[in-house]
């Protein structure tokens, strides 16, 4: 789906159709499989329920209402990454990983991440990092086996195109964090403290809490920081659509305090600049894992068969001339209403960086908000300016050139 419109029409507006998965070896059967609230089927009412069990557990979590009782300490972290920058600029992309892992630590385990040598940090970016390799049809080999099934048969020991699937390394590791945290008692309310307690209630076994407080990092982690990249070279590329946040950070919050929650409603151009930020180099370019409709439906005359692989393609969207004019120039001005470079888009928001309907990204509500006070906090203290090489030039970044 390579249009915003379509996609609103079947993800969002007939998102009762369009809310299961399709069969996924790689991703899902030699992966967390139907343990994962990610991979779930929605095909029949037993599937359902169990869906409906992961999706409730997981908002207690990252809610929209949720996610404002973490402002406090996201805040916090976001002023540790402004510190972390003035110590040690060159290493921004260990200090928005750090942030991120942190984050999302303190709402799992209640424990905070406090330097990038953290082996919560290498093990979550590795997941999250294999977990791309394998989201992205015809990226990496193991992708293959979706074609060619019987693959998959092959020991891992003689199949180096299975990247050792199978293993569950993932879900021993954070498994065994979160039963440390619940013995360790210092943190009941986290999230880990939470599942324990609905543990009974649910019928939980080792696997789903592991998957879901794995999925917490999914959402909220190598996400975020890999966000906050994008928003470095997008100041790099373009520093004329910095001045005007500069100009209206210091109207409104000046230089003797630096931004806080309630400065949002008065930034909208700083808002809009997060905005696009999220649009113009989206993390999850082909919208996150595919869709399969519950039943056959039609579409505009067409077919669309029950269990159909569909996937939404943010990138084409996201770039789509009619509603994005120019699409790889960073523009905040396309998200403030009224203004002529504003175009009309499905949805109040503006975007579909975190996907559709019932199986949107559960960590928005979170990673919007930690984006906003991170990016608002940086264009308020920090000029982010391109390299300068021998020559005394700015060296060029190349948009292009960019994972």
């Amino acid at each position: 789906i390579t249009d915003a419109w379509a996609a609103s029409e079947l993800f969002d507006k007939r998102a009762g159709i369009y809310s299961s998965r399709p069969r996924m070896l790689v991703f899902a059967e030699l992966g967390a499989g139907q343990d994962n609230l990610l991979n779930m089927y929605t095909t029949t009412p037993e599937q359902r329920d169990r869906w409906r069990v992961h999706r409730k557990l997981i908002h207690y979590a990252v809610g929209i209402q949720s996610v404002r009782r973490y402002r406090d300490f996201q805040n916090n972290e976001s002023r540790v990454v402004a510190y972390d920058l003035l110590k040690a600029p060159d290493d921004y992309v260990k200090h928005f990983e750090r942030y991120a892992t942190s984050v999302v630590s303190i709402i799992a385990f209640g424990r905070r991440v406090e330097n990038w040598d953290d082996p919560i940090i290498t093990e979550v970016i590795a997941m999250m990092h294999l977990a791309a390799d394998l989201n992205v049809p015809g990226k990496k080999f193991p992708m293959l086996m979706e074609t060619f099934p019987f693959l998959a048969r092959f020991p891992n020991e003689i199949a180096p195109w299975k990247y050792g699937l199978g293993k569950k390394r993932a879900f021993h590791f954070f498994y065994a964090l979160a039963d440390e945290a619940v013995k360790k008692g210092d943190h009941d309310d986290s999230f880990v403290s939470y599942l324990f307690k609905e543990r009974p209630k649910y019928n939980l076994r080792e696997v789903e809490i592991s998957s879901l407080t794995g999925n917490l990092f999914g959402a909220g982690s190598d996400t975020s920081s890999s966000t906050l990249i994008t928003f470095v070279l997008a100041c790099c590329a373009f520093p004329e659509a910095v001045r005007p946040a500069w100009e209206e950070l210091d109207r409104v919050v000046g230089p003797n305090r630096s931004p806080t929650w309630e400065d949002e409603d008065n930034l909208p151009y700083v808002k809009a600049f997060v905005k696009e930020v999220l649009r113009w180099r989206s993390v999850a370019i082909i919208g996150g894992q595919p869709h399969a409709p519950t039943q056959d439906d039609y579409y505009k005359g067409w077919l669309i068969p029950k269990g159909a692989w569909i996937q939404g393609n943010v990138w084409a969207i996201h770039h789509n001339e009619r509603e994005f004019p120019d699409p790889d120039r960073f523009n905040p001005y396309r998200f403030l209403p009224g203004h002529p470079d504003s175009r009309p888009f499905p949805g109040e928001k503006g975007y579909m960086t975190f996907g559709w309907g019932r199986r949107v990204c559960t960590g928005q509500a979170l990673a919007e908000q930690g984006t906003w006070i991170t990016v608002t906090r940086i264009l308020w203290g920090f000029n982010i300016q391109r390299k300068i090489g021998a020559d005394g030039k700015p060296i060029e970044v190349d948009i292009f050139n960019y994972t």
